[in-house]
C-alpha cells in the first residue's frame, strides 16, 4: 500500500470537500461523537470537554502519521464548516483490507451527503492506496447504514462477526480488476 503523501489528501466532490482534521473542529467533533442521534448506534467512549475533543483530534493526526489511518472531516464546499467525518482505518496486516467508517450531522441526512462522501473515500481507497477490499460494521437496526452501504455495492458478510460488538453487522466491498 502506497502510504505516502507530499500532502494531506483532499478529496472533492461535487458539493463536497474532505480534508484533514484540525483543532479548529474541535467544537464540531464534540457534537458529533456525543450526539445522541449520532451515536445511536455507536459503542464508542463519548467526550465531555473540548479537552476530549482535542485529544482525538491528537489521535487522529498522530494515526495519520504513523500510517495507521487517514480521516477526513466533512464539509460543504461553500462552507469550511465541519459536517461530518469519514475515515479509513484498521489496515489489515498486508495492507490490502481497511474498514470505513463514518458520521454525519442529523440536519444533513437524507440529502446524499454521505452517499457522495462514501464514494469519493471508496475511489481514495481503491485507486490511491490499492486497497483490495474495505470493510464497514455497522449496528444490525441501523436501516440508514445498511442502505448507505449496499447503494454503495457493498454485501454482507457471513460467517464474520465483530468481536467488539455482536449487534453490529460486517458489509464489504471488493475492488474491481479490470
Amino acid at each position: 500500500m502506497t502510504f505516502e503523501f507530499d500532502v494531506f489528501p483532499v478529496l472533492s466532490t461535487h458539493r463536497l470537500r474532505l480534508r484533514s482534521m484540525e483543532k479548529k473542529n474541535a467544537e464540531q467533533v464534540l457534537f458529533l461523537r456525543s450526539d445522541k442521534e449520532v451515536t445511536k448506534f455507536i459503542k464508542r467512549q463519548v467526550p465531555s470537554s473540548i479537552d476530549d475533543a482535542l485529544e482525538f483530534i491528537d489521535r487522529i493526526q498522530r494515526e495519520y502519521n504513523n500510517k495507521e489511518s487517514v480521516s477526513w472531516i466533512i464539509n460543504l464546499k461553500e462552507d469550511t464548516f465541519m459536517i461530518g467525518s469519514i475515515c479509513l482505518w484498521n489496515f489489515s496486516s498486508d495492507r490490502r483490507t481497511a474498514e470505513v467508517g463514518y458520521d454525519l450531522n442529523p440536519l444533513y441526512h437524507n440529502k446524499g451527503i454521505m452517499t457522495e462522501a462514501l464514494q469519493a473515500v471508496l475511489d481514495f481507497g481503491f485507486k490511491r492506496l490499492d486497497l483490495d477490499t474495505i470493510k464497514a460494521y455497522t449496528h444490525y437496526a441501523n436501516e440508514s447504514s445498511k442502505k448507505l452501504l449496499i447503494k454503495n455495492g457493498f454485501s454482507l458478510v457471513t460467517g464474520e462477526k465483530d468481536e467488539d460488538n455482536e449487534d453490529n453487522l460486517i458489509f464489504s466491498v471488493h475492488k474491481v480488476r479490470s
